[in-house]
């Protein structure tokens, strides 16, 4: 069985630390999201009611997250970040000069990077997929969402180590 659907790579604790998000916005979460709009309602008059209003929104936010959060794990592969090979690969750093200016960043999902100060682009970013495969010293451009054409030059590839 195949399937087309992007595979995200998570590091271990990544994939923890989002299990144990989901269990609690799928079952304490949503019990209290469920007490808040019942104690709304009883205010009365719906219409005009924005404790009511503000819960159902954060309510469908939620929902949303755990539907994301469900995908994620659904398609993560988990384990180490791969030891790098000068190669730009899902979890590696990247130091690259992107138009001219130097940046540092994680290639992969925002997920794996909680808590970090690091810069995170995804593969499928117009970026990411630039410069997904290409070696240190390799250079490429690409085309920003405003249309222009942005080069970028590989400095560095190292392992990612949280």
């Amino acid at each position: 069985m195949s399937s087309d659907a992007p595979v995200t790579f998570l590091t271990q604790d990544a994939y923890d630390r989002l299990v144990a998000e989901l269990e609690h916005l799928s079952t304490t979460g949503r019990e209290e999201i469920a007490k808040r709009i019942e104690a709304a309602r009883e205010e009365g008059d719906l219409k005009e009611n924005g404790g009511y209003h503000a819960a159902k929104d954060e309510q469908g936010k939620q929902e949303a997250r755990i539907r994301t959060l469900q995908w994620l794990l659904k398609n993560a592969t988990v384990g180490d970040a791969p030891e790098s090979t000068g190669t730009v690969e899902p979890g590696t750093v990247v130091t690259a000069t992107v138009a001219g200016g130097e940046e540092v960043f994680l290639l992969g999902n925002r997920e794996i990077a909680s808590g970090s100060d690091l810069d995170v682009y995804s593969e499928a970013s117009p970026l990411g997929a630039a410069i997904l495969g290409l070696k240190e010293g390799d250079t490429t451009s690409y085309t920003a969402p405003n249309g222009r054409e942005i080069a970028v030059e590989i400095v560095k590839v190292e392992t990612y180590t949280g």
